[in-house]
């Protein structure tokens, strides 16, 4: 599993669930962004995702090396093929596609690590003030968890939960199916939960940027 950002939740019977798809109400975002500010969270509240697109040109300098994380979040809003595609920046990931897999693992390795910028979404945002990160490889943690110099996280509305224990539930009950269907059908093979991130707080003022948006986008 790369990331659980991206497809609307229909649990693991294929059934819809609501509880993680609808977006949620004014003062919930309000209060998720009150507790990611106090735990060192940058965080604004953007109405939708052409919004979060025009900020995160903003907020990345033209030449900023740049990773995306691989997030259906980043997909539907643009800001993928903002990064990797317009020219604008120094973009990790079509580097690290050239790369032959066998000779090349440790440069792979050394540039999803510690890239100038990493941008991304997540599986859950908490209203305690924590962010959640599933994956299947792991290559792409290391650069939120504090490889990168800077993090842009962009977060729909319906991840918000009340705390880590439903985000947790969110991850496997709601992410993981869609992201497993997804995985089957581009890659030919399951997705699994094999390494999970929990950022609690940003230690390095001025580091990590969130991006909490009003609408649903991703998973």
């Amino acid at each position: 599993m790369n990331d659980f950002q991206a497809i609307a939740d229909r649990g693991q019977s294929g059934a819809p669930r609501g509880e993680f798809t609808g977006p949620a109400p004014a003062e919930r975002l309000e209060r998720t962004a009150a507790a990611l500010r106090a735990h060192g969270f940058a965080t604004e509240i953007l109405d939708d995702t052409a919004a979060a697109r025009a900020r995160v040109r903003e907020l990345l300098p033209e030449g900023a090396t740049v990773f995306t994380g691989a997030s259906e979040t980043l997909r539907l809003s643009g800001i993928d093929e903002d990064i990797n595609t317009g020219g604008r920046y120094d973009a990790v990931r079509p580097r690290v596609l050239a790369i032959d897999r066998a000779t090349g693992a440790d440069e792979i390795r050394r540039l999803l690590a510690s890239p100038e910028y990493v941008v991304n979404s997540v599986a859950a945002v908490t209203e305690t003030g924590s962010l959640v990160l599933a994956s299947g490889s792991g290559s792409q943690l290391p650069a939120n968890a504090g490889g990168a110099a800077h993090a842009v996280w962009v977060v729909g509305a319906q991840k918000v939960v009340p705390d880590l224990d439903a985000a947790l539930r969110r991850v496997q009950e709601h992410a993981l199916p869609l992201e497993d269907a997804r995985a089957r059908e581009v890659y030919g093979s399951p997705s699994a939960v094999n390494r999970l991130l929990v950022l609690n707080a940003e230690p390095r003022p001025g580091r990590g940027m969130v991006l909490l948006l009003r609408e649903a986008v991703g998973y």
